[in-house]
């Protein structure tokens, strides 16, 4: 009997244990499974905010794609602008992970000075939703002599028969009143509108007289030229990898403006081999008289303190058919179908900050013009043209959204104008 009450005895006390055993096995796989919760719940939070981290850096990345000081074209581009602002949950987020030491004012920042804009492309794009206003004017000046030389040569330097001498100076205003619209955070577009007013002066002496004296035949031209829109889209974020920002741009020229087929020429029948006459507008064209296509590239690569920038372009000019002009006496003379010649063009600059407000750019671009058809045939005395030129810009900041960016041209080849100076000041809305 004692034998038994002390096995039953055992045989309680062991049930217990395992029960209580059994109990504490229980507790932690629960624990075990909370704390598997947890962890879930804190990866998806780091998940989240990983998602987040990436986002708010991209529209940084965009931003101070913006913001570089360009062209830029900021690539934009390019091409560039408008300066652009950080976004307010971005600079939130960069506040709030900035250690400021108590009864300390953190720095205020300041916005980098945009590289001041030589080249007729931008390189900054305007943010999204903004709108920049950017009344413009540009000044050339050009002068050229002719020679020309008819007859034959009797020993080597002298010539019996014709030498005419011209010379020509060439001055041209152009104003302009330019728009920009971001559409998106890569794209914008442009609207352009611009008033010529040109003057001409011929100095030359009356062919086949003995006249002594020289004449001069000024020649003038006013209104408005061929209206421009354009659209620029960028292609490739370089902020990674030391690569460039890329802004692909479309731009497309109207001919509205009073083009060289509209005004009266001084010809009597035809101006080639016609001694009456000086085969001279009357009236200066404001317009090109051509409808073109120019798709181009920007390129921007931010290398502090320096920013490079550059680009490349196509003119595609369209053909006009059944082309006629005007000369004296109310006469018209056909001409046939012309097709003017296509433009290739490229551009290299760099810009350099002077201080929070101030930059200055230098750069070459060069135009090389294709020769002239007409009837499917090259124009007589028509040639290929190489334009180039050396710039000089400056550009200040006067307030957040106000900027003047003053360039000056040089002309390096005997064609290009031999002196460029514009003045922009862009608007943000």
């Amino acid at each position: 009997m004692a034998w038994s009450g002390a096995v039953a005895q055992t045989q309680g006390q062991g049930t217990a244990a395992a029960r209580n055993t059994a109990k504490r096995i229980e507790a932690l796989q629960q624990q075990v499974t909370d704390q598997g919760r947890e962890i879930e719940a804190l990866r998806k939070l780091a998940s989240e905010q990983d998602a987040r981290f990436r986002e708010l850096q991209e529209r940084l990345s965009s931003q101070e794609a913006r913001e570089l000081p360009a062209p830029g074209s900021k690539p934009q581009p390019a091409t560039p602008g408008a300066p652009g602002r950080i976004p307010t949950e971005t600079a939130e987020a960069a506040d709030s992970t900035t250690p400021v030491r108590v009864g300390v004012a953190p720095v205020a920042e300041t916005q980098s000075p945009p590289v001041a804009q030589i080249f007729s492309e931008p390189g900054i794009l305007t943010p999204q939703g903004k709108f920049v206003l950017e009344p413009s004017i540009q000044y050339g000046y050009s002068s050229s002599n002719r020679v020309a030389l008819v007859g034959y040569t009797v020993i080597p330097a002298i010539l019996i028969g014709l030498v005419d001498v011209r010379e020509f100076k060439n001055n041209t205003f152009i104003s302009a009143l330019t728009g920009r619209w971001g559409a998106t955070n890569r794209m914008e577009l442009e609207l352009k509108v611009p008033y010529v007013n040109r003057s001409d002066s011929t100095i030359s002496r009356e062919i086949f007289t003995g006249s002594a004296f020289d004449n001069v035949f000024n020649t003038h031209g006013k209104g408005i030229g061929d209206v421009e829109v354009a659209l620029r889209y960028q292609l490739a974020d370089g902020r990674d990898n030391n690569k460039p920002y890329v802004v692909g741009a479309l731009r497309f020229k109207a001919r509205n403006g009073k083009d060289p087929f509209e005004v009266t020429t001084d010809c009597v029948t035809r101006c080639i081999g016609n001694a009456t006459g000086t085969g001279l507008p009357l009236e200066l064209p404001v317009g090109s008289g051509f409808y073109s296509l120019q798709p181009s590239l920007t390129f921007l690569l931010p290398s502090d303190p320096a920013v490079f920038f550059g680009g490349l372009s196509y003119t595609y000019t369209m053909a006009r058919n059944d082309v006629s002009r005007t000369v004296v006496g109310g006469l018209t003379e056909f001409l046939g179908d012309v097709k003017a010649g296509d433009v290739f063009g490229m551009n290299l600059g760099m810009g350099l900050a002077i201080n929070e407000r101030s930059s200055f750019s230098l750069g070459m671009e060069l135009y090389s013009v294709g020769r002239t058809k007409q009837n499917g045939q090259y124009v007589i005395g028509s040639v290929r043209t190489q334009l180039a030129s050396l710039l000089l810009g400056y550009s200040y900041r006067y307030s957040d959204k106000t900027l003047l960016n003053v360039s000056v041209g040089a002309g390096l080849t005997r064609d290009t104008p031999d002196l460029q100076l514009t003045v922009r000041v862009p608007f943000t809305f």
